[in-house]
């Protein structure tokens, strides 16, 4: 299982994902979730994956691949004029790459799915984030849902709902999402440490801070201890049932 979260802000994007993979409690492994392209001054692509490895690792060798060798049939990822093309570029390799491996049938599809987050900016347009699903369709982040998560969704949603603002910067973000993340690693083995971070400012068609935050990670650290004692202090100031 994994666990990834795409925040659409005013001032940008927000991405973290974790990058534990198991295949059964004696087979753990790390690998990358997280992948990024750009072209500086037009476009910046950030893709984080869920699901099925060996399906994941397949649509991200197959996109780097066509992006250092464009046909006509398959363009490059940062050809494309809108997030939307991108998204639907994606959704249409995670599809073909399903079938592929899904030769069996119904059930050996169904063994190979993966979902995707999809975000970021091409010039022209606004920054955009989507979630791209096994049958290749997507949706996107509004201002309903301003947040998009994949994987191991449901420990870490509530802080999301609770404390999630549009307006913050991205300092309070990664705050935001440590806690998500925390949350999450503490209630699902499947779900660990390093995470990794990648923060995208409006219009910068670039790299923003990347970080990765290991299991002895100072601030990780610190956000984990101070959340955990905040929790019990609060749940102490609450009034006790009267019997």
């Amino acid at each position: 299982m994994t666990y990834c979260v795409g925040l659409k802000l005013n001032r940008g994007l927000v991405f973290m994902s974790d990058t534990r993979t198991n295949a059964g409690l004696d087979n753990i492994s790390t690998y990358r979730k997280m992948f990024t392209w750009v072209d500086e001054g037009e476009s910046m692509i950030t893709m984080m994956t869920a699901g099925n490895l060996a399906t994941t690792q397949s649509v991200v060798s197959l996109i780097d691949e066509r992006n250092k060798a464009p046909t006509d049939r398959h363009p490059a990822i940062l050809e494309f004029h809108s997030m939307f093309q991108v998204a639907k570029y994606v959704g249409q390799t995670l599809k073909e790459v399903i079938a592929q491996h899904g030769e069996n049938g119904e059930r050996a599809e169904s063994y190979f799915n993966a979902t995707m987050i999809v975000g970021g900016q091409v010039k022209g347009s606004e920054p955009r984030l989507f979630l791209i699903y096994p049958e290749g369709n997507f949706i996107e982040a509004g201002d309903d849902t301003p947040f998009l998560q994949i994987g191991e969704m449901k420990y870490g949603r509530p802080i999301l709902v609770r404390a999630f603002d549009a307006g913050m910067s991205f300092e309070e973000a990664v705050k935001l999402l440590l806690v998500s993340f925390d949350s999450t690693i503490k209630a699902n083995l499947s779900v660990g440490l390093p995470l990794d971070l990648q923060i995208y400012e409006r219009d910068s068609f670039r790299k923003g801070n990347q970080r990765r935050f290991r299991t002895n990670d100072a601030y990780f650290q610190t956000i984990s201890h101070g959340w955990g004692d905040a929790l019990k202090q609060a749940f102490d100031t609450l009034p006790n049932i009267v019997l």
